[in-house]
């Protein structure tokens, strides 16, 4: 059979439909597991499950990508967008059904399918997000333009954290845990829908060109390791402040509420400097940006133990959600300028297989510490480490 002739060039990642494609791309299936992952624990409270059970289910969310993050890198290399999203969706509402299958049985299998939900959603979620996240830097035409669009790209999850546990909360209110999951399951069709507006590209490099190599090769790349402790660093700094802030706040005597605010006043800085880093992309150098970032975090980590007040800890979350906020656009444009173009779905699983197997284990670490030494001195031991981490950002090759 002959070959098709090639195509026109695919639009830009940074072009409007296309970038509002991939956002809804995310938002649908994000915000199913968001929502899932509100809904499930408050009906296993409901049924008389125990805390741990509550920790069991929450845990295989973040579990379920350590170990399909390398399948679905490797699948957006070789197929590009379009199958793995489709897979993907297929994934979420799957996911989203055993959920709602749950509600129809009792006992054990009850259990046991929101297990199997909690697995299903969020790897569903994540080989979603790294076809996304491919496709995007993949398409971008250079540093700035890659900077702009994850920039856009990492509002969407914010977003999602809003969207599917609002809506999933409301819905239970009004027509129970059957009804919600009936609604999760059509957010990930929107992701289907918006694919259409995202033009087919061809796989950048042959199917075996790619299975026949090993993902931990790309750590002899020149920077991606650096580049790899780095964003483990932040992100670390991520985990480190949802899990303290409460213990700091529980230890002073603030209200749940109270702590609510500074960790949702957190949330809003880091959208918002995602929605203004577009604007200055072209003027932004992204070791520049790290370095800051990493310097600032410290910074603030070293003052937190500090603060007097809720209103000077709620400041202090607002620093720390500009320098945090800024790091994701960077990382991950320096992410795709140090991989060929065929491997990236493996480097941004590398990535993904980082981040969420510390997102698991590090709150156990993080408790054990804080147990023993107090809220105080973590925020200065992990904040020390960040800062003195900028070095490692200064040796970090220059994009293009």
């Amino acid at each position: 059979m002959p070959a098709k002739p090639p195509g026109p060039p695919p639009r830009s990642a940074g072009s409007a439909p296309v970038l509002a494609a991939l956002i809804a791309g995310q938002l649908g299936m994000h915000s199913a597991m968001a929502g899932l992952r509100l809904a499930a624990p408050l009906q296993t409270l409901g049924e008389g499950y125990s805390a741990w059970s509550v920790g069991l289910l929450l845990a295989l969310f973040a579990a379920a990508p350590v170990f399909t993050a390398l399948y679905a890198g490797r699948l957006a290399d070789r197929l590009g967008y379009h199958q793995p999203v489709r897979l993907a969706v297929a994934i979420s509402v799957l996911g989203c059904g055993l959920a709602l299958l749950s509600t129809f049985v009792g006992g054990t299998w009850h259990f046991a399918l929101l297990c199997a939900a909690a697995l299903a959603a969020g790897a569903g979620s994540n080989v979603g997000m790294l076809t996304i996240q491919r496709t995007a830097g993949v398409a971008a035409r250079d540093s700035a333009e890659r900077v702009r669009v994850f920039s856009w790209l990492g509002v969407a999850p914010s977003f999602s954290n809003v969207i599917g546990p609002v809506a999933t909360g409301f819905m239970i209110d009004a027509y129970g845990f059957r009804a919600a999951y009936g609604l999760l399951l059509l957010m990930p069709v929107a992701s289907l829908l918006a694919a259409r507006w995202v033009p087919r590209q061809a796989p950048a490099g042959e199917a075996d060109a790619v299975a026949g190599r090993r993902a931990w090769d790309l750590l002899k790349l020149p920077g991606l390791r650096r580049l790899l402790v780095v964003n483990w660093l932040l992100s670390t700094c991520w985990d480190v402040h949802t899990f303290a802030v409460p213990v700091l706040g529980h230890e002073r005597g603030f209200s749940a509420s109270t702590i609510g605010l500074i960790l949702g006043t957190f949330t809003l800085a880091v959208t918002g400097v995602r929605m203004l880093i577009p604007l200055l992309a072209d003027r932004l150098d992204e070791h520049t940006v790290l370095r800051s970032a990493m310097l600032g975090t410290g910074v603030v980590f070293a003052l937190y133990p500090f603060a007097p007040s809720p209103l000077v800890m709620g400041a202090l979350a607002v620093l720390l959600g500009i320098t945090l906020g800024s790091v994701q656009p960077m990382v991950m444009s320096m992410l795709h300028h140090l991989t060929p173009d065929n491997r990236h779905g493996e480097a941004l699983a590398l990535r993904s297989m980082a981040i969420n197997g510390s997102s698991t284990v590090m709150p156990l670490l993080f408790g054990a510490i804080g147990a023993l030494v107090g809220a105080g001195v973590l925020f200065w031991v992990v904040g020390g480490a960040v800062a003195a981490g900028a070095w490692v950002a200064r040796r970090l090759p220059a994009a293009g």
